[in-house]
């Protein structure tokens, strides 16, 4: 078995989990196989610490946070080691991912059906822990309705497998001279005898996300406990637990036919109010799923880059709307019940538009803004923290119009807002009221509210946690809910599955509470140091440490799409995702840390950063590690100094010129192995690579003699900002461009080669990345105010212009800084902008390009104008959904950093060229993206200006 890692940059890193809280705990295990577990749990009694289980860290009340050893599986217990199509199961791990199973059983029309908000990243071990349900649980109700079998390692280290039994298998069971044979006996005395004191107690029975304490309720329906009940099978018990009783080693599923149909109905609403009702008459309607989302989070996708797009749907803008899904096999059947359930609304005068989708990406879209919702509530600012502590509880759905009233009371009283979203169709709403724990007043808010919703839950029989958890968060106020004569049955329950509490202590049973190990306490101390960026958009370099909630969006594999953390990818580990780097910012800057800058725990975590920018768009929180890991590097650099390969990189405007002098023999030298070898030892460059070439004759060298030639006095002016790269590499690309804008009627501009200080932010030389940008703002100033446009053939240089500058600069530039950036194009987007309105041209006889977009452009802008721009020009675009290409500016060069590199460039990117016919078109503006893909594939990519030029009749 690995060993339990006791490092100190491990521990901060499983200190939180998405919930409030934070506890160090002792070590992090990462087990392998079923027999690790089980050594784990003997050391664990031997040692006397305790173990809480973890997979993908996305539960939101405190239940994967501990003081003991984090049991992590995510990493390596991954495997699906079954599917049975015939009789509509698989067997797995506990680590799988939910959507890695289904895109799995797809294949075979089969689905697992419970569907929460992080399945592209949720794993099935925590789905049984929470007994998680999603969006479709009105259709396929809760984990606990999947789970065929459990096998389980329990605390005295002995392994069973949960199932239904027969009258005969469980007699059997309970004669056994084990742990297992001593559960099954004490648990069934215990429930013969409290049975009708359970039935009184628990949430009502047509709740069907009742989660409140364990399971007792549902283990009472069953044979012998009711006679004519369903098999007994503690597997039930087990879906739910939070880890509190055995270890999940693997797990036996039931998989339910895809459906292949689907209707989506969007009424919008100007109350709340009307939703509710209006969700009482839509479950009438049998649908799969209706989901309530108001408008704290449709307000919060218009400043989300990934999800701005995913509005199409909105008109004006609601208070809230419900997402309807109607699924099944007939289209008829289901359009019908669309119209019908509209129509209804209508005369009831439920809402004030019913909008009817059945375009299957156009539904994919609602749903991944709904998905959203979590992440986006955490990005809205310091000043609307909403913690997760009440929004979980679930009530009758018939109830929900008056407990949501009652809801709004306790609001109002404490003088409070909150979201209201989520899972309307089977009474669960996620309530988020806004509270500021380190704030005065903050604290005691929180658990005033935290109380009187237990109350309010209580007085509807309703449910404290519908599919989160207990947790820490909820546990404290289970006695209030089920009253205090369930506490000692819970604790019995403990007792008898594990006596010495060496499972996951304080979740359920005896919590500390609510308000010990907060990630945000009154005594919460912002960060006092000096930065060189100005964090304007955050709100603050301390604002910018506390945006990322935990949710773990960065968490979801290359598979699921996206780009965000391509080392994650590579690696699974968590120090190599935005989480777990934003967590150690958090934690070692916050208060008074001078020595922040200096820790090799942080410095060690990004590491790996290919500084690609996806989180700033994909994180629903927008945490901009890019810029972080910039500002921390330039930190390190002022305390310990930059290293020969980080200055080598990062300044190769001091470099390029002495090199393309004597391009040829450069060019002959950097080819050869003892060369190679050397760069490697020395400049730490790996051999495996080939640095790019130097051009015979640079670009402006070309246009100092040729540019005349492309004079149009008469035309409108445009700048081209011609990056070093290009010019001393690549110069074809800056007359391709040249050759396309001159052909369009611009008179183009090209007032020098300067660098943008792209090179140097990467590397954390922010210092002089501030004084290029002083020097730019200067030289491109002019030519903003004239309203003259910046054309840039590198995405991450021209996009410097636009993003990095606005907070570089300083207060008595930002005007000016601005004027640049919303004159600062892509080539590509320029180009589209300016045509748009034109007749197309049809130069490029509908011949398909495969497009490999850059990741920055990705982040800031999206592919869709280098789409249109080549639809426009005749071009079939393919986009290739590829994401990172692993090379990221020098990140590939280098020789730690080589093999991630190229692991980055195998998930997505290279297989899907290499499936490519020989003859593909491939695009990919970037220029590390087209030396990646000569590295990884011997495969060349064009830049979009080549491609066009090379149609444009001369």
């Amino acid at each position: 078995m690995s060993s339990i890692n006791t490092d100190s940059l491990n521990r901060r890193l499983y200190a939180t989990d998405a919930s409030i809280y934070e506890e160090m705990p002792k070590g992090v295990a990462f087990p392998k196989t079923i027999e690790d577990i089980q050594q784990l749990v003997k050391q664990s009694k031997q040692k006397g610490f305790t173990i809480t289980a973890r997979s993908a860290g996305t539960s939101l009340a405190g239940q994967t946070t501990g003081g003991g050893v984090i049991m992590d599986v995510s990493r390596h217990m991954t495997s699906i080691n079954r599917i049975d199509v015939k009789n509509h199961f698989a067997h797995l791990q506990p680590g799988v991912i939910r959507d890695t199973l289904n895109r799995e059983t797809a294949k075979h029309q089969l689905q697992f059906g419970p569907d929460t908000a992080t399945t592209n990243r949720c794993m099935l071990g925590g789905m049984i822990g929470n007994n998680s349900c999603g969006s479709f649980s009105i259709k396929h109700k809760t984990t606990r309705e999947h789970i065929l079998e459990i096998e389980a390692v329990l605390s005295d280290g002995s392994r069973a497998v949960f199932k239904p039994l027969s009258p005969n298998e469980l007699e059997k069971k309970c004669r056994l001279e084990t742990l297992e044979g001593d559960i099954y006996r004490e648990m069934l005395d215990l429930l013969e005898k409290h049975k009708d004191e359970i039935f009184d107690h628990y949430p009502h029975p047509d709740i069907i996300r009742r989660n409140t304490g364990y399971a007792l309720d549902r283990l009472c329906e069953m044979e012998p406990i009711t006679p004519g009940g369903r098999s007994f099978n503690l597997a039930e018990l087990l879906c739910g637990s939070e880890g509190t009783l055995a270890m999940t080693a693997s797990a036996k599923v039931n998989l339910s036919p895809l459906p292949t149909e689907k209707t989506l109905l969007i009424p919008q609403f100007n109350s709340l109010h009307e939703a509710m009702l209006a969700t009482v008459e839509a479950v009438k309607w049998d649908p799969a799923a209706v989901e309530l989302v108001d408008d704290i989070i449709l307000n919060a996708t218009k400043g989300n880059i990934e999800q701005r797009k995913n509005r199409f749907f909105l008109e004006d803008d609601p208070k809230c709307l419900l997402i309807i899904q109607f699924e099944g096999d007939d289209a008829d059947e289901l359009a019908n019940k669309a119209a019908g359930l509209k129509k209804k609304l209508e005369e009831l005068e439920l809402g004030y538009t019913h909008p009817v989708l059945t375009d299957p990406d156009k539904m994919r879209r609602v749903w991944d803004l709904r998905k959203a919702g979590l992440g986006l509530l955490m990005g809205l600012g310091s000043d609307s923290k909403s913690p997760t502590f009440v929004e979980d509880t679930a009530v009758r759905v018939e109830d929900l119009p008056e407990y949501v009233k009652e809801f709004q009371e306790i609001l109002d009283k404490h003088n409070t807002t909150c979201v209201f979203y989520a899972h309307a169709s089977v009474g669960e709403l996620h309530l988020r009221p806004v509270v500021d724990t380190t704030k005065p007043g903050g604290l005691q808010k929180l658990k005033d509210i935290a109380q009187e919703v237990a109350d309010l839950v209580k007085k509807y029989n309703g449910s404290l946690s519908g599919e989160h958890g207990d947790g820490r968060a909820r546990a404290p106020y289970i006695e209030t809910v089920l009253g205090k004569e369930m506490i000692p049955l819970l604790r019995e329950v403990k007792e008898i599955w594990d006596p010495q509490y060496r499972f996951n202590p304080g979740k359920i049973i005896n919590p500390k509470p609510i308000d010990t190990d907060l990630r945000y306490p009154p005594t919460y101390q912002k960060p006092e140091v000096d930065t060189v960026f100005n964090w304007r958009l955050s709100g603050g370099f301390d604002a910018a440490i506390e945006q990322c909630n935990g949710a773990g969006v960065c968490r979801k594999l290359a598979e699921s799409g996206g780009t965000m953390c391509p080392s994650y990818h590579a690696t699974r580990d968590e120090k190599d995702n935005t989480r777990g780097r934003a967590n150690l910012f958090r934690q070692l800057f916050s208060g008074k840390d001078p020595e922040a800058f200096e820790s090799e725990d942080l410095k060690e975590a990004l590491n790996l950063c290919l500084s690609c920018k996806a989180c700033k768009s994909e994180c629903p929180a927008n945490v901009d590690m890019a810029k972080m890991k910039a500002e921390f590097m330039n930190g390190w650099h002022e305390k310990k100094g930059a290293t020969l390969v980080e200055k080598f990189f990062g300044q190769p405007e001091k470099l390029y010129p002495f090199a393309s002098t004597f391009a040829k023999a450069t060019n002959f030298i950097n080819r050869q192995s003892p060369v190679k070898q050397a760069f490697e030892k020395i400049a730490g460059i790996d051999s495996r690579r080939n640095l790019p070439e130097f051009a015979s004759q640079t670009f402006e060298e070309w246009f100092n003699k040729n540019g005349a030639d492309f004079k149009n006095e008469t035309g409108r002016q445009v700048v081209l900002l011609v990056d070093i790269f290009t010019n001393y590499h690549e110069p074809d690309i800056a007359k391709a461009a040249l050759k396309v804008l001159s052909s369009l009627g611009f008179n183009v501009l090209v007032p020098g080669i300067w660098p943008t200080g792209r090179p140097q932010i990467s590397k954390g030389l922010l210092k002089e990345a501030k004084s290029i940008c002083k020097e730019n703002i200067k030289r491109f100033s002019s030519f903003a105010e004239l309203d003259i446009p910046i054309v840039g053939l590198e995405p991450s240089e021209i996009l410097t212009l636009r993003d990095e500058y606005l907070d570089l600069c300083e207060e008595s530039e930002i005007k000016k800084a601005e004027e640049i950036a919303a004159k600062a194009f892509l080539f590509e987007e320029f180009l589209y902008t300016e045509i748009a309105s034109g007749e197309p041209r049809d130069f490029g006889k509908n011949r398909k390009v495969y497009l490999h977009g850059h990741c920055h452009t990705k982040a800031l802008v999206g592919n869709d104008p280098l789409i249109q721009a080549f639809k426009h020009f005749g071009f079939e675009p393919v986009e290739l959904q590829t994401g990172c290409c692993g090379m990221a500016g020098s990140f590939g060069y280098e020789k730690d950093k080589y093999d991630v590199s190229m692991k980055v460039g195998e998930q997505v990117l290279f297989p899907a060229l290499r499936n490519l016919p020989e003859d593909a078109l491939v695009c990919a503006p970037g220029f590390s993206c087209r030396h990646q893909i000569a590295d990884g594939v011997n495969r060349g990519a064009k830049h979009p200006a080549v491609i066009i030029a090379d149609v444009i009749p001369a």
